[in-house]
């Protein structure tokens, strides 16, 4: 039986997953994704068009792959009918090779507003939520009242909605949300609500499966499988900067609850990383740049949300944090992206360590979140020139290699690949 590989981001998010993704698909028969929902923006670019996909995995591209929803994903089904149409569009029928988890939970329109009447509660505390729904659709989760996929074929699915929908509606206004004011994409509640239910039509046109038995299949019959992440490990329910995180796993654990499959069918573990850090929304970032070279980064690494569009916050590469998401993920093999945005930089810096009380140390503190963290710096020379029409690694600027060299020795994984600008065609594989 051959064992699922994992694709996951390092840092904070928006580090290439879906494009590093879609490079690798051909190698893959099965894509499968196993966590998040709608707040995820995987980012595509290749014959000089872009693609942005957030519940679809990122080889649907690839009309001869298995694509498959995992019960791990949230589906917000009038966002996923626009995706469905945007593919439409370009001439891709996911009818063909996407399959649905029937236990893949929904996010309601009332999620939705929950989610902003959660964010207005805590005032100043703020998370920076996408306002997609993602934690008030895994509360209702855990707390056992979620709806799911395969509840879509129930004959009374329209009563137990509007049950949950009431139950959202008591609980905004005990937190005086003011919900006759509340717009999702410009449209009252119950306008919205009329295209979402609408909206399962296109849901229904997909083949639901029993996914655990789906994948389970497909390894036996010696498939090669792709788990593709959404987030990245820093947004981790619990091993990241909680509260200012995600509400799922999105680490290598969460592709044995996320799909089904038993920790010993995980094979290789992808961990990808940009060259530099960027986080959006709130929370802790300890090499977060608020002078020009900040800026530099945003502008010219076009750092902006696929999913919210606002700006991301940059700043230099933080190594400890990088070696606490390859420990706690297995990580077996490393993927850089943009270098090329510090292209004509004539010094780039790495967080090596940090200094807390006094001390120093290269471990991630329980109160990430509250201590006060000075990164301790080391400076390389920038490499100072295009990398465009450079197809082999080796190639690379020699001040480039040694700077990706250094992340090598700090982490203690190789570096499997280098991403040197946002088409496919751009991947460099380390021979």
């Amino acid at each position: 039986m051959t064992k699922i590989d994992v694709l996951l981001g390092l840092q904070w998010g928006d580090e290439g997953k879906g494009k590093i993704v879609d490079v690798l698909t051909p190698g893959y028969d099965v894509v499968a994704r196993f966590q998040g929902g709608p707040n995820a923006g995987h980012t595509l670019e290749f014959n000089g068009t872009k693609h942005v996909l957030h519940i679809i995995p990122s080889g649907i591209f690839h009309q001869e792959k298995t694509n498959l929803i995992g019960n791990g994903v949230l589906i917000e089904p009038r966002i996923f009918q626009q995706e469905i149409a945007a593919l439409e569009e370009k001439g891709v029928d996911a009818t063909k090779n996407l399959y649905i988890s029937k236990k893949a939970h929904l996010i309601l329109p009332s999620h939705r507003m929950m989610d902003a009447a959660n964010e207005q509660a805590k005032g100043g505390g703020k998370i920076g939520s996408t306002l997609k729904g993602i934690g008030p659709a895994y509360t209702d989760k855990i707390a056992r009242n979620g709806l799911r996929v395969g509840d879509t074929l129930a004959s009374d699915f329209l009563e137990r909605y509007i049950m949950l929908k009431e139950q959202h509606i008591s609980m905004a206004r005990t937190l005086g949300f003011d919900i006759d004011a509340f717009r999702i994409d410009s449209l009252p509640l119950d306008e919205y609500e009329k295209l979402w239910l609408a909206s399962l039509d296109t849901l229904k046109r997909f083949r639901f499966v029993n996914s655990e038995y789906f994948i389970n299949q497909c390894l036996k019959e010696d498939k090669k499988v792709l788990a593709e992440g959404a987030q990245a490990m820093m947004l981790d329910i619990d091993f990241g900067t909680y509260p200012f995180v995600t509400s799922s796993n999105t680490i290598t654990a969460g592709v044995c609850t996320g799909l089904g499959v038993a920790p010993g069918a995980i094979g290789r573990v992808m961990g990808i990383t940009k060259a530099y850090c960027t986080r959006v929304g709130a929370g802790p970032f300890p090499t977060e740049l608020f002078d020009e070279t900040g800026r530099r980064l945003c502008e010219q690494g076009h750092e902006y949300g696929a999913t919210t569009g606002r700006p991301r916050r940059c700043g230099w590469i933080d190594i400890p944090a990088l070696r606490y998401a390859c420990m706690i993920n297995g990580v077996t093999d490393l993927f850089v992206t943009k270098p090329d945005v510090m292209n004509d930089f004539e010094e780039v810096c790495m967080c090596t360590s940090y200094q807390i009380g006094g001390q120093s140390t290269d471990e991630i503190p329980f109160e990430y979140n509250t201590v006060e963290i000075t990164p301790e710096y080391t400076a390389y020379p920038g490499w100072q020139q295009s990398l465009q029409g450079i197809s082999d690694y080796a190639r690379l600027p020699e001040r480039l290699r040694s700077y990706l060299g250094a992340i090598e020795r700090m982490t203690g994984v190789n570096i499997a690949a280098v991403s040197i600008s946002p088409d496919r065609k751009d991947v460099l594989f380390k021979q």
